[in-house]
């Protein structure tokens, strides 16, 4: 069993979040879903984004923060697109973390990585947010920091393939993601 901190997409906090959650509890694990927006999820990406430049970036690193305020210093630090982004941020502050999942998004930066660190990465193939060739730039970074790096590409699916509230929800590749990522937290 782990603790683990789930981060939200650009949307907010949706209903594919709370499920995702829900399936990690059923596995046995100990799962935060914050609310790093504060108010109601958005329906569109556009709505996402503009929501996220009202509140700002520092003020959802902070709602982060404070979610992980009294959370095991091993939790695992996960999250769906830009929450991806929030975790990697986050590691550099958490350097016992026991993980780091990354579904839809690229996060962590080298030079937080520890060696050994184990890292998951969920990844559309193409993804219109992550060029193909930063994705292997941080990849390769991330190998030579030491991690233990697992990248999972999904060709021909959409950037939040396993959110079954939007269009690019791809049934097939979420039913072959979600037991990499039970594996991936079962391991630690």
């Amino acid at each position: 069993m782990r603790h683990v901190v789930l981060f939200h997409s650009v949307y907010g906090l949706r209903p594919a979040v709370r499920a995702a959650a829900d399936r990690l509890r059923a596995a046995g694990h100990q799962v935060s879903t914050p609310d790093l927006y504060g108010v109601p999820a958005t329906d569109t990406v556009e709505e996402g984004f503009a929501l996220l430049d009202k509140i700002g970036q520092e003020m959802v690193l902070d709602r982060a923060r404070d979610a992980l305020r009294d959370l095991p210093p091993e939790t695992v630090l996960a999250g769906f697109s830009m929450g991806a982004g929030v975790a990697g941020a986050l590691l550099a502050e958490r350097p016992d973390a026991a993980g780091l999942l990354l579904l839809h998004g690229t996060g962590g930066a080298p030079d937080a990585v520890r060696p050994g660190l184990p890292v998951q990465l969920h990844l559309a193939d193409p993804d219109p947010y992550d060029a193909p060739d930063e994705v292997d730039e941080w990849q390769q970074a991330l190998i030579d920091t030491g991690a233990e790096l697992t990248v999972f590409r999904y060709p021909g699916v959409g950037h939040l393939f396993t959110d079954p509230d939007v269009a690019e929800y791809s049934p097939d590749a979420t039913a072959v993601a979600w037991p990499r990522v039970l594996a991936f937290l079962a391991a630690r």
